[in-house]
């Protein structure tokens, strides 16, 4: 699924946050979402494949991920543990031009991280990154840490790319991937079609099905069903809502083909899922 995720990630006077998933997190499989802000991503254990716009990686244990601004992105675990962690690069600014002109040319786009650091230094750094601020440490050293690496990045500078990691073709794609699927963020409690998703798009709907399966790697109402469930996971685990208001309020009309669409996802029913 993909949307524009526009909350808040950490707190306002440290934005950074650290989401870390397994096997019972309502977003396990990663929904296709983007932000203004940047992330990084390590894998734990098992097996990610991560796509990036509509390029893919297959990330294993130890491996990990840049996700630069505004790209949409979205995962598939396998027997899977990993960490996201969402932070506002600005609030990384120093107020120095040397050091500054590298967040300004990030946060406008005007240049780009590479997405899949495989150098051993580097490597070390973001997991450095994730364990200090997974124990909760002193954000003068969070601060720190992001720091040197993008010092180390800025140092070896076959890590920042001027080209945008998807060609111009390409992005017009994305873009109207990404107006598609704000409507269907914003309509999925309501009774959505392939039609309406076609027209929105402005293809025909057997056009609209090859484009969005060669974009996101699955059907539009595959995407439409793993998004109400998604949604559902997050209602059962965070209100106290009957499964029946909850059926409804994600855009299942009947409760059973709910509970056995939730089952599908997620393996267990709804009840089940709230319980354990």
């Amino acid at each position: 699924m993909i949307f524009n995720e526009l909350k808040q990630h950490g707190a306002e006077d440290f934005p950074f946050e650290l989401y870390r998933v397994d096997a019972s997190h309502p977003k396990y499989e990663m929904a296709f979402h983007w932000h203004t802000n940047l992330e990084l991503i390590r894998v734990l254990d098992g097996e990610l494949t991560l796509t990036l716009d509509n390029r893919t990686m297959q990330l294993h244990a130890g491996d990990a991920a840049i996700v630069n601004s505004e790209t949409v992105h979205g995962a598939t675990p396998k027997d899977c543990r990993y960490e996201c962690l969402v932070f506002n690069l600005a609030f990384l600014k120093t107020g120095n031009a040397k050091c500054d002109g590298l967040i300004d040319d990030l946060l406008t786009r005007n240049c780009f991280l590479y997405e899949h650091p495989t150098e051993a230094t580097t490597l070390t750094m973001i997991h450095a990154i994730f364990e200090e601020i997974g124990k909760d440490g002193s954000p003068f050293k969070v601060i720190g840490l992001f720091h040197t690496f993008l010092g180390e990045i800025q140092e070896k500078s076959q890590f920042i790319s001027h080209l945008p990691p998807t060609s111009m073709h390409d992005e017009k794609k994305v873009v109207k991937l990404k107006t598609v699927l704000k409507y269907i963020r914003e309509n999925f409690g309501k009774n959505v079609s392939l039609e309406d998703m076609a027209a929105v798009a402005g293809f025909s709907e057997k056009y609209f099905c090859k484009f969005f399966k060669d974009m996101t790697g699955t059907t539009p109402i595959s995407y439409l069903m793993t998004y109400r469930v998604e949604r559902a996971a997050r209602k059962l685990l965070g209100s106290d809502l009957s499964a029946t208001q909850i059926a409804f309020d994600c855009g299942f009309n009947d409760v059973s083909y709910f509970i056995k669409t939730f089952k599908t996802f997620k393996h267990v029913s709804p009840k089940e899922y709230r319980q354990n």
